[in-house]
């Protein structure tokens, strides 16, 4: 029987999901800065990987996964969601603090006997506290339709559906300003293409700049001034 993966090899297998859905694959500079290691470190654990046949590498083009690698991928990243919801919906815990805590917490639900009575006491989440869709028991994602906020149009309207950047400091920014999911938000105008965009959340409008604007996911109404 082959050995379980690692709880480093799970962090890998996660990010490296995150990074492909992003931008297509996961660079291995890139793939070292979310991880939070030196670059030469990443080699032996992504050639273990590559050997269980999880990932492929190809010099340059980044890592990816395998069919067999994104199903131990998703699988993690619905312990993730479902711990993120532990420890915002019982725990009550900050959404900004869910994710760095959650990344711990994880592995140790591991076990179906845990995760299973924790989705059915957690009312069986459809997203994490951000907003981002949880893995199915098939082991698919349906994301609800939506774009990036910058995309709407001036006088535009949308519905924050959820806040792909899970940064700790982000989170505390965007809540301030209570750009959540949920909040209705309006396009007031934008400055030059990549520049700042004018947005009105509840009575109050705020200048984000493109970064910002791009991890914000809205479902567009059909209301429009």
């Amino acid at each position: 029987m082959e050995a379980p993966v690692s709880s480093e090899a799970e962090e890998y297998l996660e990010t490296i999901y995150r990074l492909e859905k992003k931008t297509g694959s996961a660079k291995t500079m890139e793939l070292a800065r979310q991880l939070k290691v030196v670059p030469g470190s990443i080699t032996n654990t992504i050639e273990g990987l590559e050997r269980r046949g999880l990932v492929t590498h190809e010099p340059y083009r980044g890592v990816k996964l395998t069919e067999k690698g994104r199903k131990l991928a998703l699988n993690v990243l619905k312990r993730h969601r479902l711990a993120e919801r532990l420890l915002t919906d019982i725990l009550h815990l900050d959404w900004s603090e869910a994710h760095d805590a959650a990344c711990k917490l994880e592995h140790v639900i591991a076990d179906e006997s845990i995760m299973k009575p924790l989705e059915k006491t957690l009312g069986h989440p459809k997203t994490c506290p951000h907003g981002n869709p949880m893995p199915s028991e098939s082991g698919e994602i349906v994301e609800e339709e939506s774009e990036p906020l910058m995309k709407l149009q001036p006088c535009e309207k949308g519905i924050i559906v959820k806040v792909t950047e899970e940064k700790p400091e982000v989170l505390r920014h965007l809540a301030t300003l209570s750009l959540v999911p949920g909040a209705t938000v309006e396009m007031k105008g934008r400055e030059l293409s990549r520049g700042p965009i004018i947005v009105k959340v509840m009575e109050s409008s705020h200048a984000l700049d493109h970064d910002i604007a791009s991890i914000i996911w809205v479902k567009k109404s059909n209301f429009k001034r």
